[in-house]
């Protein structure tokens, strides 16, 4: 009897076993297992069609199709020496835009001032080396070239009549990001302090200019170049913050013949040393108008020499300063009023040595016109 009790037990368990997967199997909790473990899809919404932009998504992209092509980043390797002078090469990155079909590309000097070797590489990656054809550092420009490629030129346009407000458009290569588009208006427009010297009628966006920026064109709303990006204020953070310049475009075609020609810029100049001259000096010195530039000197041989422009006699003193009085009084050339040194750099920037000009003077009470054939500046940079 004891022998058969294992035997029923082992009987027993197998017919439970089967009792209750047969009878139990499909049950509320085997059923909610399966509901967890085959969970319904995820459902999205998506769009009806294909996708669409509005009109100002549509100029951006028109904007951005039409300049890409002509922008370049530029690649310049200089050599630094190390504290044993051990030659270091240093590289530095900016960018540029194609001129016309012979490669020629315009960048800004700083860019390239130094520069042992240039690299170009277009929008579709290929890469040509170059070599400077000609530099002005007072305006912060330099003309490149590349040889052997297939170049796609930029459509210049007009930076005069620019306004505030104006949407402007920035492609270049910041932090060595190529092909990079930002939009921003025409912030204001003024005279600041660049590289070499001052920009006259600068363009000042919010558009994000940042390192690498720099040689790269400004656009307008048709994707014409209306200026260089040169510089940007950063507060000492080294990338945007919001205030950048551009130099205009109308400055860099009044020196583009001359530096694809000569190398350099010729400068013109009259050869004079100026006084300006507000109305408390105008009173006090009893001269015929309340402003302008006052000729204290005129360089022998010069321009303004050759032309018969009288610098002072009166040996005086302004403060501490001795002056000359009794020059000419210049009060406008061509036409533009002259009041101080920025108003007469304007109006010679949009001259080239050779030009004749019209200078008005008071001779004491006499009001004169002079024609004057502009001279080279010896030191044209």
């Amino acid at each position: 009897m004891r022998a058969l009790r294992p035997i029923l037990l082992a009987v027993v368990l197998v017919a439970a076993f089967y009792y209750f997967t047969t009878h139990f199997h499909g049950t509320p909790a085997s059923g909610s297992l399966r509901s967890q473990i085959e969970a319904p899809q995820l459902e999205v919404t998506q769009a009806a069609g294909p996708q669409s932009f509005d009109a100002e998504e549509l100029e951006n992209i028109a904007v951005y199709k039409k300049a890409l092509p002509s922008v370049v980043n530029i690649t310049s390797t200089a050599v630094a020496f190390d504290f044993f002078y051990g030659q270091v090469p240093q590289k530095g990155q900016g960018s540029g835009f194609v001129l016309d079909k012979e490669g020629r590309i315009l960048t800004n000097y700083h860019v390239v001032a130094g520069a042992r070797q240039l690299e170009v590489t277009t929008s579709d990656k290929k890469k040509y080396s170059a070599r400077v054809v000609g530099a002005d550092p007072q305006n912060d420009l330099a003309v490149i070239q590349v040889t052997g490629g297939t170049v796609t030129p930029a459509t210049l346009g007009d930076s005069k009549g620019l306004v505030v407000g104006q949407k402007v458009f920035a492609i270049g290569n910041p932090f060595g990001l190529s092909g990079t588009m930002t939009r921003g208006i025409i912030s204001s427009i003024r005279s600041v302090k660049g590289e070499g010297g001052y920009i006259d009628e600068a363009i000042q966006t919010d558009a994000a200019i940042n390192p690498g920026n720099s040689g790269g064109p400004l656009l307008n709303s048709r994707g014409e170049v209306i200026g260089i990006n040169s510089l940007i204020f950063t507060g000492g953070a080294e990338q945007s913050a919001g205030i950048g310049f551009a130099i205009p475009i109308n400055t860099a075609k009044a020196v583009l013949n001359d530096l694809v020609t000569q190398g350099r810029v010729r400068r013109p100049t009259l050869g004079i040393v100026p006084l300006p001259i507000g109305p408390e000096l105008a009173s006090q010195m009893g001269l015929a108008a309340d402003s302008g530039l006052l000729i204290i000197q005129v360089a022998p041989g010069s321009a303004a020499d050759k032309a018969g422009l009288h610098a002072g006699t009166e040996r005086a003193y302004l403060g501490n300063m001795p002056i000359l009085l009794g020059g000419d009084l210049i009060v406008s050339v061509d036409g533009q009023a002259v009041q101080d040194e920025q108003d007469l750099a304007h109006v010679m920037q949009n001259h080239h040595a050779g030009d004749t000009i019209t200078v008005a003077v008071y001779r004491g009470k006499k009001r004169l016109e002079i024609k004057v054939v502009l001279g080279e500046a010896k030191n044209p940079t």
